[in-house]
This record gives C-alpha cells, structure tokens and sequence, in this order.
C-alpha cells in the first residue's frame, strides 16, 4: 500500500477543516435551535401525553443530533492533529498504512481495515456479524 503524498494530505487537511467548519456551524445553530424552542418549556405547556412524547420526542432528537455532531467534530480536530503531528493515514493498532480509498470514504479513520474488522469482531463477541442475504 503506497503511502499518502503531500499533495494528498494538504487535500484530506482541507477537506477536513471544510468539514470542521460545517460542523460548527450546525453545532452552533442546533444550540440556537434549542435556545429558542425551549423544549422544557414545551414540556410544561402540554395538554395530554401525546402532546408530551412528541414534546420529549423533539428534544431527545436535537440532543441526539447535537451528540453526534459533537463526536464527528471530535473525530475531525483528531485527524488534522494527526496531520499536524505527520501520523495521519497510519493505523493506530499496527503501524501501518491506512489505505488512500478508506481515507476517502472515511477521513477520520483511525485503523486501517484488517485492523478495523478484527476490532468490530471482538466487539460482537467473536461473531461473524457480516450481514447475510
């Protein structure tokens, strides 16, 4: 597996801190959002338990959506560390390259596939969990 060229790097830096950028912005409108549709507010106006699940419905979701973003935007800072500090495209398990098509399907991939499927097994409990037809 060859490993990642400057110029690759500098493409997979921008696409990372594009995607920073992105996720601030949603971070920071989701909290507006949440700011504005107070959902314990909400909560207290309701009439009857229908009004109320989808009161708990809506707030469950936006902080769902939030934590998520939250996490990608944890994974993104990562990667351009590891850009910055020249670890970027090698596993973190065994030292090797991550190879270029995975980073481009997944920029913030920490291990290269082999690595990544024996985690995912031990993770099932030795199960083979490759979904059958």
């Amino acid at each position: 597996m060859a490993r990642l060229t400057a110029r690759e790097i500098r493409r997979f830096e921008q696409r990372l801190r594009t995607r920073r950028r992105e996720l601030l912005d949603a971070i920071d409108a989701r909290i507006s959002e949440t700011e504005r549709n107070d959902f314990t507010e909400l909560l207290g106006r309701v009439r009857d338990s229908g009004e109320e699940s989808v009161a708990e419905f809506f707030a469950s979701a936006n902080l769902t959506m939030l934590d998520r973003e939250v996490h990608e935007l944890r994974d993104v800072e990562a990667a351009l560390a590891r850009i910055a500090d020249g670890t970027y495209g090698k596993c973190e398990e065994c030292g090797g390259d991550i190879d270029k098509a995975r980073l481009e399907a997944y920029p913030t991939a920490t291990r290269c596939v082999e690595c990544e499927r024996r985690r995912e097994i031990a993770r099932a409990g030795g199960r083979d969990i490759t979904p059958s037809l």
